[in-house]
């Protein structure tokens, strides 16, 4: 068994704490990704799982042992960072072979761990090569094939991709998430780009200054984000917020004002919100309809401000009033030029709500059929 728990993680620098009480289990063989801002902490949380930072307080359990006062090398667990942190003056296979050789592993043994490493992530031809006689990526597969043979119980990956350009980094995320299913192992795997997030994992931990936003599935923290940070943050583009004042909240729903004046119905809970108050209204660029459908539930009136032409897809930026902009994703055929009035369309169970602190309405569960027009 190889699942990580972490229970009340706190750690401070200077005073300043980065890590505030957090608690997280990584089921055994999972891929998890810890996403977030610059500064959320998730970096320092992974080193603290690898040993290389101590916390101040709090436990983690590799495999239902407690490793907190353990020191890395007795953890089970290998790091792969963003560096790719390589010998020049060995060759790969030496390079892979070098933390083996360290613990006076058997030669035979270490020829077969690092032909099997070579052969998973497809580099045999390579182990003669120095480090500079390699591309980007061919380094990267180095660098994870020095932690594939030391056969940990946990693989920690600390923002590999950042230094690859943008192709290559499709292209070497459908390697990991192959050799997640190769090797059937535990991987949690540090992040900023929640592209990456959503692409790769099982689950995904928001981090926000410190503190666990959410936990989920990629399609869940994209579909019932807990409050307006996670729905900001997964999804690119981001999702579209503006300011709606409640005209009325009730069993059946809250109604909401939205900029232009009109009003629309929505089916959320009105739990603790009453005629008066401020929320957000949330609705991703992708659930925004250029041309709206007959079936569309609402609709956004405003004008073409930017047409960003992107081949398959065209994004328009759009001001509905004043200084409120919008995001509309539309198809890559799309006509729309700068200065056109648009009428983007929407259907109601797309929508979010989102109180002052941010936190998000619970649905109904009933979706009653509603066309509004803002």
């Amino acid at each position: 068994m190889s699942a990580v728990q972490l229970h009340q993680i706190r750690k401070a620098f200077a005073g300043m704490e980065v890590l505030k009480s957090v608690d997280i289990e990584v089921t055994d063989r999972e891929f998890m990704v810890f996403v977030g801002p610059s500064g959320c902490g998730k970096s320092t949380l992974l080193r603290t799982i690898a040993g290389l930072e101590r916390s101040d307080s709090g436990q983690v359990l590799i495999g239902g042992e407690d490793v907190t006062e353990l020191e890395p090398s007795q953890r089970g667990v290998a790091m792969v960072f963003q560096s790719y942190a390589l010998y020049p003056h060995m060759s790969v296979y030496e390079n892979i072979a070098f933390g083996l050789r360290m613990i006076k592993l058997p030669e035979a043994q270490i020829k077969e761990r690092v032909q099997r490493a070579a052969q998973i992530l497809q580099i045999e031809q390579l182990l003669d090569r120095k480090p500079r006689a390699l591309s980007g990526g061919q380094r990267q597969r180095v660098a994870i094939g020095r932690s594939i043979v030391r056969e940990p119980k946990v693989f920690l990956f600390d923002e590999p991709l950042s230094n690859l350009d943008a192709a290559l980094r499709v292209q070497m995320r459908l390697e990991l998430i192959k050799l997640h299913k190769q090797l059937n192992a535990t991987m949690i795997y540090v992040t900023h780009d929640q592209t990456e997030a959503m692409t790769m994992a099982d689950r995904i931990v928001v981090l926000n200054h410190g503190k666990v936003e959410q936990v989920g599935s990629p399609l869940e923290l994209y579909r019932s984000p807990v409050n307006r940070f996670v729905a900001g943050f997964i999804g690119s583009p981001k999702m579209n917020f503006l300011p709606a004042k409640v005209q009325r909240a009730d069993a059946m729903g809250v109604t909401i004002g939205l900029p232009r004046g009109a009003s629309i119905a929505l089916p959320f809970a009105a739990d603790g919100v009453k005629t008066g108050d401020t929320l957000s209204f949330g609705i991703r660029p992708e659930h925004l309809m250029e041309t709206p459908a007959s079936g569309a539930e609402g609709k956004l009136t405003g004008t073409v401000m930017v047409v960003e032409h992107l081949g398959g897809e065209t994004l328009l930026h759009v001001n509905l009033d004043g200084d409120v902009l919008i995001q509309v994703k539309g198809s890559g055929e799309s006509t729309a030029a700068d200065g056109h009035s648009i009428d983007a369309g929407f259907n109601l169970r797309h929508t979010h709500l989102f109180r002052e602190n941010g936190e998000a309405l619970k649905r109904l569960r009933t979706v009653t059929a509603n066309t509004a027009t803002v």
